[in-house]
């Protein structure tokens, strides 16, 4: 029996307690706390530790999940959780002013991580500003040297997150199969 762990990241408010919520078979365990800084102008509860799920496959098989909190002040709490990490899930919220920023700024930031293993983005809140996107986002991947999977996400939708997961898996293992 199988133990895995997926880390989920980005911005506030792009969408990773959701996500988890969305593939989790069990109650997740979330640390929100009440927003007091600028992070109260997008939502008024935001993660301060970690989120964590389980999503249970096949055969006994679990896959931690874990969702790091968005805010840079808590940016201890990114090497605690990768640490034994399979691989990572950046989520972007495309109706920020400057998702090209947050995108960039989490590839710096998980860079190591990233290098040992793998990672996906998703884009999220397309629904909310349609620019830019998803071909610029590749474009602008590959103008900081790097070719990752891309896709427009609803964080709110299971089927879109497991997508993602499975994307993520078999950037990890080619050979992976349903």
């Amino acid at each position: 029996m199988g133990n895995y762990k997926i880390i989920f990241t980005g911005p506030v408010g792009a969408g990773k307690t959701t996500a988890i919520t969305a593939i989790s078979d069990t109650p997740i365990v979330s640390t929100d706390e009440r927003a007091t800084d600028m992070t109260a102008q997008f939502k008024s509860h935001t993660t301060v530790a970690m989120d964590y799920g389980v999503m249970k496959l096949r055969e006994g098989e679990r896959v931690h999940l874990y969702g790091t909190p968005g805010q840079e002040r808590f940016d201890f709490m990114w090497d605690i959780l990768t640490e034994g990490g399979l691989g990572l899930v950046l989520l972007v919220d495309n109706s920020r002013i400057e998702p090209f920023r947050d995108l960039h700024f989490f590839l710096r930031a998980f860079g190591p991580f990233i290098d040992r293993t793998a990672v996906v983005i998703g884009v999220t809140h397309m629904d909310e500003k349609d620019k830019p996107t998803l071909m610029q986002y590749q474009a602008e991947i590959e103008r900081a040297g790097r070719r990752l999977p891309v896709m427009e996400v609803d964080a709110h939708r299971r089927d879109d997150v497991v997508q993602l997961v499975q994307c993520l898996l078999y950037c990890l293992d080619p050979g992976i199969s349903d």
